[in-house]
């Protein structure tokens, strides 16, 4: 492979199979329990990919187990451009990454219908990155405007989503373990999760509403001092709180619930990898997991790159994780942008890499819209031809907008909403052929 548009379209394949293997039309099936006798199935679900999870546990409980509208019932809420066809459960489009009132409202009815559950009754929860914009139910004393602004103010900040997450659990009457609470006692609950967090955490996807929460409210203002100092005043009453602490490992309203990751990042990592193998390069998996900012990532994979096409290898560097963006500019961009432009400015025309940088949902950063950018791709032009069109690839980094300089030059990955979510998908090729030379 010794041409660019054969390497590139070797990174769009790459990707593609990255996604294909987190779909929920493959991964959800063979997990869905089945209802008791005479009981019904409560289906709730959240994040990006809970339109297409609650649209195949919809087919999957009408054709093999038979149940109508009084055995299955159920409501979902995912983000935005990201919903699909149910005939018996309602799904509700929502806000993300900031939440906003239909994410409200249809909380509330989550909440509502899992105090419902009846003997008898199992509730299902399908989970996947997102959710913890689209379940947004303040606690008493805060509003929905107060979480819009501390949501904003995080993002900015360069916290991880981990972070985030560990304040949003404490200021939320659904999420660390919440939702669980909030079902009768002796009604069982199954989760299903896609998981789009480093790790796997069960209380990081979603932030945690099934599962006990470890860290504390102490934690929470922590974060909140270090990065959102000037987030609303009901904030800071809210995590001093001692009621708006989330329920702990051990304690015995978990009994009866069962957790389960059916979709995973590293198994993303894998299908790519065996595609790398079977075109004749050589898979480095860099892990699942990564954190940081982007910018200083990308470094470190360039030198990387640099190093194996120095000692003449054919190799692909693959990584998944979330990086993170300090906003110093007023440009447009994710992380995956962000990572590629630095790449390709680190690489500065090496021969025979490309890459390709992308977030498996399908949108990077953004307006909030399901046609924002995934990611994008580079390689050993993508300098000389902005600069041929006049474009300064380090001052659109400086500004943060990686859109803007990626748009310019038609290289913006945009595969539309995937309805799934394993996180940040990132493919180096080394083509020793061309780049055998440091």
């Amino acid at each position: 492979m010794t041409d660019i548009p054969a390497r590139r379209a070797l990174l769009q394949e790459l990707f593609a199979a990255a996604v294909d293997a987190a779909r929920a039309e493959t991964c959800l099936p063979p997990h869905l329990p089945a209802p008791a006798d005479g009981g019904r199935i409560v289906l709730l679900g959240a994040g990006k990919a809970a339109g297409a999870m609650m649209q195949v546990a919809e087919r999957h409980y009408r054709e093999t187990h038979g149940l109508g509208p009084d055995r299955l019932v159920g409501l979902g809420v995912t983000r935005h451009g990201y919903g699909r066809t149910t005939e018996l459960i309602e799904l509700i489009e929502a806000g993300h990454p900031v939440p906003d009132r239909a994410g409200l409202d249809a909380t509330r009815r989550t909440l509502e219908l899992a105090a419902q559950a009846r003997p008898g009754d199992h509730i299902v929860v399908l989970l996947s990155g997102g959710g913890s914009a689209n379940w947004i139910a303040p606690v008493d004393g805060l509003t929905l405007a107060d979480k819009q602004a501390l949501t904003r103010a995080l993002l900015r900040s360069g916290a991880t989503i981990e972070q985030i997450n560990t304040v949003r659990r404490h200021l939320s009457r659904i999420k660390g373990g919440r939702l669980a609470a909030a079902r009768p006692d002796g009604v069982p609950m199954t989760t299903l999760a896609v998981s789009d967090v480093p790790r796997d955490e069960p209380i990081a996807i979603a932030s945690g509403p099934t599962v006990p929460d470890p860290t504390t409210l102490a934690d929470a203002r922590a974060l909140v001092a270090r990065y959102a100092p000037d987030a609303p005043e009901n904030v800071h009453r809210a995590l001093l709180d001692p009621a708006n602490e989330t329920p702990k490992p051990g304690d015995p309203l978990f009994s009866g619930t069962r957790f389960q990751i059916v979709a995973r990042p590293a198994l993303s990592l894998e299908r790519a990898a065996d595609i790398a193998r079977a075109r004749g390069f050589e898979p480095v998996l860099l892990g699942d997991s990564l954190e940081g900012e982007a910018r200083e990532v990308a470094g470190d994979h360039a030198r990387m790159a640099r190093e194996l096409a120095a000692a003449g290898r054919r190799a692909v560097l693959l990584s998944g994780g979330e990086l993170t963006v300090t906003i110093r500019g007023d440009g447009h961009g994710g992380p995956n942008q962000e990572y590629a432009l630095a790449l390709a400015l680190a690489l500065d025309g090496a021969p025979g890499i490309a890459a390709v940088a992308g977030d498996t949902d399908g949108t990077d950063g953004g307006t909030g819209s399901a046609d924002d950018p995934a990611g994008a791709l580079v390689d050993e032009t993508t300098l000389a031809r902005a600069a041929r069109s006049g474009h300064d690839a380090a001052a659109f980094l400086e500004r943060n907008d990686s859109t803007g300089f990626f748009e310019r030059l038609g290289d913006l990955l945009r595969p539309g909403p995937t309805y799934t979510n394993v996180n940040d998908f990132r493919a180096v090729i080394i083509d020793k052929a061309e780049a055998g030379q440091p």
